[in-house]
């Protein structure tokens, strides 16, 4: 008997200790999620990270071993900081990473993806800003290269488990290809920013103007609707180009519209769906917002690997750099301050239900 009583105190003892040193968890509104930072979170060149970390303000740094980088937070505004690393495998691990991490409460956060990318110069000029309701994984494919593809193909990726290029019916597998974002959420983050204005400089209206005959590509920078085609292969040039607009149109059934090339958004929503299957946060509540750093093909009269090896490899870096950083921050912080500011409301209900 006094040793069933020991057994039974020892255990009340040890749950009382493990009682005491639960910690409660860090509630998260907004996720902000960059994908590289050039150095310093602070006070050097800035990434992508950096603006948000001075002005949103994120002050606080968090210990993350799991990720690629530590974590920023502002623990009065409920805002959290990850910068991912490049690559759809990055982001897909570090956002993984971060929605298993017993500190943090991620159950009603919204994600905003902000970061600079390439952009048709059919649709838009660089420095403009796009928020995306179409991903598309522009990696997971069958291909053959383009010097073997048969001449009456337009290009030598194949969706999986077909033969030819953009072949009907679609694989059964396009849910691992092809994300619809939620479309009332996308909208209202649009017509909040749309009236934005955003920065402009002569060195990227200098970059614009050598894109005659591409109306849109030498406007001034706007705020606009685009879908985003992720791949982790850095690709340029006009057949490219071609081959970007088909491969949206094709998984989108003729919905979305190829507008801003990036790397990261696939990985970063797998991760996202599969902890929304396990309850730890909200796949719906999911924004991209892509800033054109450069365009993605050549203009008329030079080739593509001159226009890569000018605007990437040169290593003067982007022309619209600076400025496509800038406006991410302009568009976005709004829509994470109104977010934040109406959380009575949207941390029950999503914005433009």
């Amino acid at each position: 008997m006094h040793k069933l009583l020991s057994i039974f105190s020892i255990f009340f003892f040890l749950s009382a200790c493990q009682q005491e040193t639960v910690v409660e968890k860090i509630p998260i509104k907004v996720v902000l999620v960059s994908m590289f930072e050039a150095g310093e979170d602070q006070d050097d060149r800035p990434g992508e990270f950096q603006y948000w970390v001075d002005r949103l303000p994120l002050p606080e740094t968090i210990d993350f071993p799991l990720g690629y980088r530590d974590l920023r937070h502002n623990p009065e505004t409920g805002v959290l900081g990850i910068v991912t690393g490049v690559g759809n495998t990055k982001a897909g691990v570090s956002i993984m990473a971060l929605g298993t991490d017993p500190r943090f409460d991620l159950s009603k956060a919204y994600w905003v993806v902000a970061g600079i990318s390439g952009v048709d110069p059919e649709d838009a000029p660089t420095g403009s800003a796009a928020w995306a309701e179409w991903i598309v994984d522009g990696d997971l494919s069958h291909e053959i290269d383009a010097r073997e593809i048969p001449e009456d193909w337009s290009t030598g990726y194949i969706p999986l488990r077909h033969s030819k290029p953009y072949a009907l019916p679609q694989p059964p597998n396009k849910d691992v290809v092809v994300f619809r974002l939620n479309e009332g959420l996308v909208n209202w983050a649009f017509d909040l920013t749309r009236d934005i204005e955003l920065p402009d400089n002569e060195e990227i209206r200098g970059m614009r103007e050598q894109y005659t005959g591409f109306a849109a590509a030498t406007m001034k920078p706007k705020v606009m609707k685009g879908d985003q085609l992720a791949a982790s292969t850095y690709w340029h040039g006009a057949l490219l180009n071609d081959w970007a607009n088909d491969w949206v149109d094709y998984w989108t059934e003729g919905e979305g519209n190829f507008v801003t090339s990036a790397m990261e958004e696939i990985g970063t929503f797998h991760a996202l769906e599969r902890l929304d299957a396990v309850g730890k946060v909200d796949k719906d509540r999911f924004l991209v917002l892509r800033t054109a750093s450069n365009f993605t093909r050549q203009w008329p009269g030079i080739t593509a690997q001159e226009s890569l090896a000018g605007e990437k490899l040169s290593g003067k870096g982007y022309s619209a750099y600076l400025p496509s950083l800038e406006a991410a921050y302009l568009v976005g912080s709004p829509v994470i301050e109104a977010l934040v500011d109406g959380w009575d409301e949207f941390g029950q209900v999503l914005p433009g239900k």
